[in-house]
């Protein structure tokens, strides 16, 4: 495995790939890997012959109110598991050698990240948007796997790769739980014993946005007012929203239809973490 710290020494191992004639898979992260950052290791081994990780805490995603020095690092542990993981080139830069000290020129998502979390942290996809086109730019990959935890940030990138004619292959990979529901993330690391105890209403709200579709419910209201109804059971948790929305453009729905993909999606503060959950909602028993 090869731990790259410039723009120059990705570009270069990158030519020697194609050269080649492999395929490259680039799977972007900030670190801080688990078993969901994994899954989408393994995904990118099936798919290509080459597979480049990134890790990278983005300071340009972070709003004014977040504090990016407190994110979870551990960067010995995580070489060590994509090490373990045969992945066969792990870029580590700075924040200046990814951003120039004059640097003015930014990716707008468009109207996508404005909305849910867009809303919530004014700027944010702004961000994501910029460092994932400094990183198609530097790697070129064949494709790009993104976990669906994210599930806004992906359609964000995939309308990204779409508009700017990156020729890359975006693949969403289905969100890692951990046993008792909870998404796995990163920022699960700054919730205390008690606060893990709760955090897995999120995934219940969700749950019950499911089930009741499943049993024929097609009102996104009732829907929605059951998610809420389920994260009031924890009152610790602060909800931000839950909502059920198209699963093309996050447009708000009133029914649910056939034929039409719809996700519900779920932010809440539990402690100083902010965390989101999603999932697909699918009307009249077709699954989830």
């Amino acid at each position: 495995m090869e731990q790259l710290d410039s723009k120059e020494e990705a570009r270069q191992a990158v030519a020697q790939a194609r050269r080649d004639r492999k395929t490259v898979a680039l799977v972007p992260t900030m670190g801080a890997l688990h078993e969901g950052h994994l899954s989408l290791t393994r995904g990118a081994r099936k798919r290509a012959d080459i597979v480049a990780v990134s890790v990278f805490v983005n300071p340009t995603q972070f709003g004014a109110a977040e504090d990016v020095a407190a994110y979870p690092r551990d960067l010995e542990r995580d070489l060590e598991l994509l090490d373990a993981e045969g992945v066969d080139i792990v870029f580590t830069p700075t924040a200046e050698t990814m951003y120039a000290a004059d640097a003015s020129t930014t990716v707008d998502p468009g109207p996508l990240g404005t909305v849910l979390e867009g809303a919530a942290r004014p700027g944010h996809f702004g961000g994501v948007a910029t460092i994932v086109a400094k990183l198609f730019a530097m790697f070129m990959p064949d494709l790009a796997l993104f976990g669906e935890k994210d599930y806004q940030q992906l359609l964000v990138i995939r309308r990204l790769a779409r508009d700017l004619d990156f020729p890359v292959m975006i693949v969403g990979s289905p969100t890692v739980r951990e046993l008792d529901g909870l998404a796995m993330s990163s920022r699960n690391a700054y919730l205390s014993p008690e606060q893990r105890a709760v955090a897995p209403v999120l995934y219940r709200a969700l749950s019950e946005a499911v089930r009741k579709a499943e049993h024929g419910q097609a009102s996104v209201a009732v829907l929605e007012a059951a998610m809420a109804e389920a994260l009031a059971c924890e009152p610790s948790v602060e909800p931000s929203y839950a909502v059920v929305r198209d699963a093309v453009t996050l447009d708000p729905l009133e029914r649910l239809e056939e034929g039409r993909p719809a996700r519900a999606l779920v932010a809440a503060q539990v402690g100083t973490a902010r965390l989101i959950d999603n999932v697909t909602v699918t009307l009249a028993g077709r699954g989830a």
